[in-house]
C-alpha cells in the first residue's frame, strides 16, 4: 500500500465518511453532555477542563499493543519525501486518547489487535511482532481493501477500517498533516471579479449600464458614504 492509494481509500466511498470521527455512537448519544456552569466564551468550562485532565491521565494500550499500532499507522501513513510517518507525529498517542474518549471502540480495537497474533500464528507460527515486513503485509493486504477482500475477512476489514480512520484523523490533525495536504486556512484575499480574458473567451461581458456601480480595485479600501436619502455617494 502506498500513500496515494491510502488517500484514495480514505476519501472515496463509504470509508471516507469515517475519516472525521465523531462521538456519535449509540452509547454516547444516551449520555447528555453536562451543562456549562462557568468559563468564558470560546474557552473551556471547569467541567471540560477536569474531563480533559482525567482523559489525559488514562491510557488504553499496553506496550505490546502500542508497538502493533505503531506498525499499523505507519502502513496507513508511511514516511515519504513529503512528510513524516504517522507514528512520528504522535498518532498512536492520539488513538490511545480516543480509545479513552470513545470507550465503545475499545472492544473492537483490542479484538483486532488480538486477531493479528492469531492470524500470524496460523500462517507463520509466530506472534505479529515477530513477523518480517512481507509477512505483515500479507496479513494486512487481506483486510485493507474492502472491495476485494474475501468474505472470511469481513470482520478484519471492519477493524482495519477503524484503524485507518483513526490513523488518518490523527495524522491530518497535526501540522505535518496540514502541510502534506497543503492546507492554507483562511487567508486575506480580494475578488476583482471574473478576469476580462476569461469572459472574452466565453463570449460574455459585464452589462455596461452597471459598470459605474461595480467596485473598482483601486477603491476597495475606501469607506462607503451615503446621502440623506440612503443613496451611495
Amino acid at each position: 500500500m502506498n500513500r496515494r492509494e491510502n488517500l484514495k481509500l480514505l476519501f472515496t466511498g463509504s470509508i471516507g465518511t469515517g475519516l472525521l470521527l465523531t462521538n456519535c455512537t449509540p452509547d454516547a448519544q444516551k449520555i447528555p453532555p453536562p451543562p456549562p456552569v462557568s468559563g468564558t466564551i470560546g474557552g473551556r468550562t471547569d467541567e471540560e477542563v477536569l474531563r480533559d485532565q482525567k482523559l489525559m491521565a488514562e491510557h488504553f494500550f499496553t506496550e505490546e499493543e502500542k508497538k502493533k499500532m505503531t506498525i499499523l499507522v505507519d502502513i496507513v501513513m508511511p514516511k515519504d519525501a513529503e512528510s513524516p510517518a504517522a507514528s512520528e507525529v504522535g498518532t498512536v498517542d492520539f488513538i490511545d486518547f480516543m480509545m479513552i474518549d470513545q470507550p465503545s471502540n475499545q472492544t473492537p480495537m483490542r479484538g483486532g489487535l488480538m486477531w493479528l497474533d492469531y492470524e500470524a500464528d496460523e500462517r507463520f507460527g509466530k506472534t505479529f511482532l515477530e513477523l518480517n515486513q512481507d509477512q505483515i503485509m500479507e496479513i494486512i493486504d487481506d483486510v485493507a481493501w474492502p472491495d476485494t477482500a474475501k468474505p472470511e475477512f469481513e470482520g478484519g476489514v471492519k477493524w482495519f477500517n477503524l484503524v485507518r480512520n483513526f490513523a488518518a484523523t490523527g495524522f491530518f490533525s497535526t501540522e505535518a498533516g496540514w502541510k502534506y495536504m497543503d492546507y492554507q486556512g483562511n487567508k486575506v484575499n480580494v475578488w476583482d471579479g471574473v478576469p476580462a480574458e476569461v469572459m472574452q473567451k466565453h463570449g460574455v461581458s459585464l452589462p455596461e449600464q452597471y459598470l459605474s456601480l461595480y467596485l473598482k480595485p483601486e477603491d476597495r479600501g475606501r469607506v462607503a458614504e451615503w446621502d440623506a436619502d440612503g443613496n451611495l455617494i
